[in-house]
């Protein structure tokens, strides 16, 4: 079927493309059906990601990526001749792969300079009005992002759309690959706490912005529920200060019979582990985090609570679900909390027992 685009790019004559996603480990993770349609759309083509280097994980493992390349953001608190010298080895590297195609799924300037020195016959990006002059001496096409809501994953692939790829369902997965060496650990750590796959329910209350978060006290009292239920929980936080304070703050709040059936495994898993372990899990219990988009990947049910942010636009995609917002007229307001006080009211007043009971739904839901 001949594409009703005037200008689609030619994927049959074209040898290898780069997709950039300069973004946070949630954002790289709902970019991952990208390489899925393209290596679908264009058998032949080698499709490689350049992303951060702290994000690269949520990529490994994805069969339609040749290469992952990084870009470390230490670089530059190295000294200026390090980020040079990291500078200067990357485009060589990327300059020497030739790539044909460039799509760029963010906002970042970044992009501007690898279309100027990579210099591949095509180039795609958003639509935007600043500098659109300059961006539009280097990219040859500009997806155009609705003014209604949309999800994120498709909002990425409507950078295909524009080129004259159009994803079907079985495109549009997130894929995320724990590995081997991640399972096995995993299934250790497990065993050494007695507890079997889909026996327990994980809990992650934190993000890296606070201002998603659930209050310690609810996120305790919901453990509570669920071990009083009949379910361990096991919770778990990123190796951060602050995640680890959010932690301890629940752990001390939890009922002393409910301590002794919940593990906590903060701080001591990798993304990929993290994933080995979301995937044994019952479900998926947290806010609007990479970790809840986690979940979605691994196929996890999941429930999700919501403030600030969109569940329309970063709701858990493609998997059984339960979504818990409040009826506040303001939201989703993308605030960094109420008049930017770093507090949601949306959130942090979600009651205990509507959280719990949309959990308890979603279970006996997915019960084999």
């Amino acid at each position: 079927m001949a594409s009703p685009l005037p200008d689609p790019v030619p994927l049959h004559l074209l040898r290898r493309a780069l997709v950039t996603k300069l973004r946070h480990h949630g954002d790289v993770l709902l970019a991952s059906p990208v390489f899925t349609a393209m290596r679908n759309a264009a058998p032949a083509l080698e499709i490689d990601a350049l992303v951060y280097a702290e994000t690269a994980p949520m990529l490994e493992g994805h069969p339609a990526i040749a290469q992952i390349h990084v870009i470390d953001r230490a670089w530059k608190t190295r000294g200026l001749a390090t980020q040079l010298r990291g500078e200067w080895a990357l485009l060589r590297t990327l300059r020497a792969r030739g790539y044909d195609l460039l799509v760029h799924l963010t906002e970042h300037p970044r992009g501007l300079t690898l279309a100027r020195l990579l210099r591949p016959r095509y180039a795609v990006t958003r639509e935007r009005d600043k500098h659109a002059r300059l961006w539009r001496r280097h990219f040859t096409h500009f997806y155009k992002l609705p003014r209604t809501e949309r999800h994120v994953v498709e909002q990425n692939l409507d950078a295909l759309r524009r080129i004259g790829i159009y994803p079907g369902e079985a495109d549009r997965g997130l894929v995320l690959v724990p590995g081997p060496a991640a399972a096995k650990r995993v299934d250790e750590m497990l065993g050494h706490y007695g507890l079997s796959p889909r026996e327990f329910v994980q809990v992650h209350p934190g993000s890296r912005w606070l201002f998603k978060c659930w209050p310690a006290e609810r996120t305790a009292a919901l453990v509570d529920l669920v071990v009083a239920d009949g379910s361990p929980v096991v919770i778990t936080g990123a190796p951060d200060d602050r995640e680890r304070a959010l932690t301890t703050a629940v752990l001390a709040a939890v009922q002393p019979a409910t301590r002794a059936r919940t593990i906590d495994l903060t701080g001591q898993l990798g993304l990929r582990e993290l994933a080995a372990l979301t995937a044994r899990a019952r479900a998926f219990a947290g806010v609007d985090s990479a970790p809840m988009h986690i979940a979605a990947a691994v196929g996890t049910p999941a429930v999700a609570l919501f403030g600030p942010s969109s569940e329309v636009a970063w709701g858990p995609w493609q998997v059984r679900r339960r979504v818990v917002v409040s009826a506040h007229s303001c939201r989703p307001c993308g605030l960094d909390g109420c008049g930017g006080g770093k507090v949601s009211e949306c959130i942090t007043t979600l009651p205990v027992e509507s959280v719990h009971a949309a959990l308890a739904s979603l279970l006996a839901e997915t019960a084999h």
